[in-house]
């Protein structure tokens, strides 16, 4: 059977579930497809391994999309203070003691109450699904994978396993990393491996909920801490990151809970409260991946099907909620003109504006990335002068704090430069 929609869009996920909604208010019939629907929640529920830093952008964003009270109404942790600081041992540390070089950023600096909140993805999904469930112009296809896409002049055909046929004048990939949409679309990647990888632990801690997120920086890479809900008894939920080599974190994971908790105890900085339980640990592969083209024929894509980043800020779901909005704008306006919403000067107009802000991020976390995962004593001494600097200029560290909770859409024009000016890995566009 065939089904005529005008959008159809690849992946419920939290950004393709976002944009679903965006453009179903603004009057389009969306289909939205996805192989599963998310499970439902019990507040009972243990937190998910999987959690993300919104920015103050994003939730305007989803406040504008009627999804926020169902985050706040699960769970959601503000945080209000975001400290990152180099914890690597050498001489050379003496001359520049930590809690000078600490760079701290606050929301009352900034005159807001949060920087941000920490939310499981699975509840941001959740609250993104309820509202897509209610929009009389979404059709939802679960249950159901893309096999097949073509298009001719006036729209695309998507082939789904369970037999049926959609028809839409554009089709939106929004379905990860591994896109099937992008690679039906002939769409390539620029892909660079990462040597780390990232372990993340669910834990509990002894004491109340913090309001502060921070990492600490090793030359094997960075040790965050993520303050979750509270968790009765005077303990707390957290998520912690550690990023190592792959060898490393396999040792760390064939320890027994008791040891585990120790190590990590003891490997982390000082400002980790104790622990009390350690309840999930799985580690991921980092890979910086960029699409070739964001656009093809009567395809477009967002999130992570479009870019991803090192997760060392957090900000991949804040990029794609970006793209959303983005695209969602620019489509509205074609609906008010009549314009395919596929119409090449579109898409392309839609490609100018996301991609430079989307590279300008990968940069600047690569920079972050190697400036601080070595040993090398005359780079320790800078990135530390570099720190203590962001700390005695307040003004920039005010802009560029606004920048990334996404209250200022550029970066300080300085700042811009800068990060335009990085060199970047072979391939990379």
């Amino acid at each position: 059977m065939t089904h005529t929609h005008d959008i159809a869009i690849v992946g419920a996920g939290m950004v393709g579930a976002a944009l679903a909604i965006g453009l179903a208010g603004d009057g389009y019939r969306v289909a939205l497809i996805d192989p599963a629907a998310p499970s439902p929640f019990s507040s009972d529920d243990p937190p998910d391994l999987r959690v993300s830093a919104l920015s103050a952008g994003s939730e305007a964003y989803l406040r504008a999309l009627g999804a926020w009270p169902g985050i706040l109404e699960r769970r959601a942790t503000p945080y209000r203070r975001l400290a990152v600081w180099d914890e690597t041992s050498h001489p050379l540390a003496a001359l520049l003691p930590r809690r000078l070089a600490e760079v701290t950023f606050t929301a009352s600096a900034l005159g807001r109450s949060h920087l941000g909140h920490i939310v499981e993805n699975r509840i941001t999904q959740l609250a993104l699904w309820d509202q897509a469930v209610a929009q009389p112009n979404v059709t939802l296809y679960t249950g159901t994978r893309v096999s097949g896409l073509a298009h001719d002049n006036n729209a695309a055909q998507l082939r789904l396993d369970s037999g049926d046929t959609l028809r839409a004048a554009l089709v939106v990939g929004a379905d990860g990393a591994q896109s099937r949409v992008r690679e039906l679309a002939g769409i390539g990647v620029t892909r660079d491996q990462y040597a780390q990888q990232a372990m993340v632990l669910s834990v509990r801690y002894h004491g109340p909920v913090e309001d502060i997120t921070w990492q600490g920086f090793y030359p094997t890479g960075p040790r965050a801490f993520l303050p979750l809900h509270g968790a009765g008894d005077g303990r707390s939920h957290g998520s912690l990151v550690w990023y190592d080599d792959p060898a490393t974190l396999a040792r760390l994971k064939s320890l027994d809970t008791t040891e585990l908790m120790a190590t990590v105890q003891r490997a982390f900085p000082d400002d980790l409260p104790q622990l009390a339980a350690i309840d999930g640990c799985a580690s991921f592969p980092i890979a910086r991946q960029h699409a070739k083209a964001y656009h093809q024929d009567r395809v477009v894509l967002v999130g992570d099907a479009a870019h991803t980043i090192n997760p060392l800020a957090g900000q991949g779901v804040n990029l794609g909620f970006q793209d959303a909005e983005c695209l969602q704008s620019l489509l509205k306006d074609a609906r008010r003109s009549g314009q395919d919403p596929a119409a090449p000067a579109l898409l392309a107009r839609y490609e100018r504006q996301r991609r430079p802000a989307n590279r300008r991020m990968m940069l600047a976390m690569d920079a972050f990335y190697h400036l601080f995962s070595n040993r090398i004593p005359p780079v320790h001494l800078l990135r530390n002068l570099g720190l203590g600097a962001a700390r005695a200029l307040p003004f920039a560290r005010h802009q560029v704090a606004r920048y990334a909770m996404g209250l200022d859409d550029p970066l300080p024009a300085t700042l811009r430069r800068m990060a335009e000016h990085l060199p970047a890995w072979p391939g990379a566009r």
